[in-house]
């Protein structure tokens, strides 16, 4: 097995330990939630964008937040809607009047981390205006092209409940996601130390990232990414991304499997969780712990399966028990 990379011992040793460390200051403002901090975290180091599915109330915003205090990133916030336009979100040119001449003013997703709130809220034209600085890292006004400074993160949430007034994301736009993150209620223990971190001698329900310390800079972020980019996948850990996701297209009951694709999105977060858990080298276990959320949004199941109560993630870990991985 060819676990090489292109960096040494020492700068391997830092890289893992600055994620340690941004683990470990996010989890200073955000109680509980290991499992969502730890798959953000990998969307950023793999240079991804993430849709988080979850109900009001379990501290979406605050996470975001938390993560771009730690490397003193931009953060903006659009709550969608479905009077939004894709101006306010991409920005657009206006006319100055003392100048007598067209300014560009640039919308909320000149930023680090973008948080579009409830994707689902707006029509498909505002979903689209999202499109290409996700997959271009750029935003085009009146034909001109700005690009977003790096890095760029959309963390895009949506309801799982209220589907009425929504509009579904479309599967181009869904595939644009590495990976699709659910966020659940916490446990009892959890819960409780959220209700006495968030009532303590504080009134109202303003947001608190001041336990959070600033670590690293924007630049650094760039670099791990760069890293994450440069490790080495052994032969064997290819045949077996590639053979789990061409088993979601061939599986019973399964309408519309994962693409190519998805066997490129799994390879990316597979290598930030290696990092993630203290190596420069990936192993099966790192694509078994991003199968789920890399593929969950790139399948539908036919009605049939739905009916049973067959959800998409019980599919996918019933592919992970068939197909072997390799013994590395």
């Amino acid at each position: 097995m060819n676990t090489q990379v292109s960096l040494t011992s020492a700068q391997a040793q830092k890289a893992v330990d600055i994620v340690s460390s941004m683990r470990t200051e996010i989890s200073r403002a955000v109680v509980g939630q290991q499992a969502v901090v730890d798959q953000v975290l990998a969307a950023l180091l793999a240079a991804g964008h993430v849709l988080i599915e979850g109900v009001p109330g379990l501290g979406k915003t605050l996470l975001v937040q938390a993560l771009a205090k730690t490397f003193e990133g931009s953060f903006t916030r659009i709550q969608f809607t479905p009077d939004l336009m894709p101006s306010d979100v991409t920005g657009h040119a206006m006319y100055d009047m003392k100048t007598e001449a067209f300014r560009i003013r640039r919308g909320p997703v000149f930023t680090h981390l973008l948080l579009a709130d409830e994707i689902n809220r707006a029509p498909a034209k505002s979903q689209a205006a999202l499109l290409e600085v996700m997959q271009e890292q750029q935003v085009t006004i009146e034909g001109q092209a700005f690009a977003v400074a790096p890095p760029f993160m959309t963390l895009a949430t949506q309801n799982p409940v209220e589907q009425e007034g929504t509009y579904p994301l479309p599967e181009a736009q869904l595939d644009r996601f590495l990976l699709k993150i659910q966020i659940l209620y916490p446990n009892n223990a959890e819960e409780i130390a959220l209700v006495k971190q968030v009532t303590s001698a504080k009134s109202g329900e303003k947001l608190d990232v001041s336990a959070v310390n600033a670590l690293i800079k924007p630049e650094t972020v760039v670099r791990l990414q760069q890293l994450v980019a440069s490790l080495q996948v052994d032969d064997r850990i290819y045949d077996y991304v590639v053979r789990l996701v061409a088993s979601s297209r061939n599986w019973p009951g399964v309408n519309l499997g994962a693409g190519p694709r998805g066997s490129i999105a799994l390879i990316r977060a597979a290598r930030a969780a290696a990092l993630l858990s203290g190596r420069t080298f990936v192993m099966p276990d790192d694509v078994k712990s991003m199968m789920l959320p890399t593929l969950r949004h790139r399948m539908s199941l036919s009605p049939e399966l739905e009916i049973e109560g067959q959800g998409v993630d019980r599919v996918l870990q019933a592919i992970l028990d068939k197909v072997e991985a390799p013994r590395m």
